[in-house]
């Protein structure tokens, strides 16, 4: 089996041994991805954008292993509060409405950032390509 591990140049990925998206045979799976461009959190204070930049992020990094939004088979995310979850849920909507994959949204004390709102992880099923 072959295991591809790629990075993104994130400020945390070298620091902490970390790799963006690794594929390892039929399977894709990344990070946590936030809402962190060039170092700096986007969208502060919006948790519905938080959560689309985060899962831009996640599908470019499995796009670069051969993944696209359809081949998504489980997602999560993690939110600093209860009352994100809708509008995180509904912008996970209005990417993977249609895939509709597994999902789990859970509720955390806090993120590494403290204006992170949410964090995504997603994981891509590529059967025998």
């Amino acid at each position: 089996m072959t295991v591809t591990r790629l990075g993104s140049g994130g400020p945390w990925e070298a620091r902490y041994g970390y790799s963006r998206v690794v594929r390892a045979g039929d399977r894709a799976v990344t990070a946590g991805c936030t809402a962190t461009v060039d170092g700096r959190v986007a969208h502060v204070g919006d948790a519905a954008a938080q959560t689309a930049q985060a899962l831009r992020i996640g599908l470019a990094a499995l796009a670069e292993v051969g993944a696209g939004p359809g081949d998504v088979v489980r997602t999560r995310m993690y939110v600093t509060d209860r009352a994100y979850a809708d509008e995180v849920g509904l912008a996970h909507n209005a990417v993977f409405g249609a895939v509709r994959p597994v999902a789990t949204l859970v509720v955390v004390a806090a993120l590494l950032d403290p204006e992170h709102l949410v964090e995504v992880e997603l994981e891509a099923y590529l059967g025998d390509r």
